[in-house]
This record gives structure tokens, sequence and C-alpha cells, in this order.
């Protein structure tokens, strides 16, 4: 196999697994390379690679665009202020490339990794509460 079929298939598996995504999966999927972007524009800039920063700081606002656009405020208490740190966080990237910062790139991890987790929790949860039927057995067992 060459590298570029290799490559090719790589591309077809994400996609494939972008467009099965449940919701909660998609959600979890946005903040894991949301965390991954602000990691790699962290020690991009610990190395003066402002190049490299500069991309995955790019990705991670678009990444929190994404997020902004999709939250639907009004649906629960915590909407607002969710959004709210959403625009901090975008602020604070935007900072933190042009001013190149880097602790403003790891005040933002330390805000979204509990959130990250939350979401990944909350998906497990949902799981496990999908895959129990109504008599509280697990779907396929007797």
């Amino acid at each position: 196999m060459t590298m570029t079929n290799f490559s090719a298939q790589r591309s077809q598996y994400n996609r494939d697994a972008i467009l099965s995504a449940t919701p909660v999966r998609l959600l979890t999927m946005l903040y894991d390379r949301l965390l991954l972007d602000l990691s790699r524009a962290e020690i991009a800039q610990r190395e003066q690679n402002w190049v490299v920063s500069s991309e995955n700081l790019l990705h991670a606002q678009a990444i929190i665009a994404e997020l902004m656009s999709s939250l639907k405020v009004e649906l629960w208490d915590g909407g607002e202020r969710l959004f709210a740190l959403y625009t901090y966080i975008n602020g604070s990237l935007i900072t933190a490339n042009i001013k190149r910062e880097t602790e403003r790139i790891g005040e933002c991890i330390t805000l979204l990794e509990p959130l990250r987790q939350a979401w990944h929790e909350a998906g497990g949860q949902l799981s496990a509460q999908q895959a129990t039927g109504a008599t509280g057995r697990t779907l396929g067992v007797a």
C-alpha cells in the first residue's frame, strides 16, 4: 500500500466516522480536536514556530465559532453562560495569536478541559441509558 492510498483510506474513514456519529459524539469529537489544536499551538508558540501556532489557533477559533453557532442558549439555564465563555475564549485565542501569548492558550485549555470531560461523561451516560431497555436490562442480555 502506498502512502497516498493510506492517506486516502484514512480520510475516507474519518469522513465516515463523522457522517455516522451521533450529535453527542460529534460534540465530543469537536472538543477533542479543539483541545488538540490548543495543545499543538501552545507547544508551537513555546518553540517560536509561529506558523504552526497560528494554524492551530485559527482552527481552534473555527471550532469555537461552530460551537457558538450551534448552541441553543434558550434551551437551558446555562446556555448564556456557556456562550459567554465561548466568546471569552475566542477573544483570548485571537489575542494569543496576535500577541503570541502562550499563557492565554494555557488559560483556554484550563477552561475547556473540564467541559470536554463533562461532555464525554454525559455522552457515556446517554449511551448507557440508550442501551438499557424499559426493564432496566441491557439490550441483548436475557
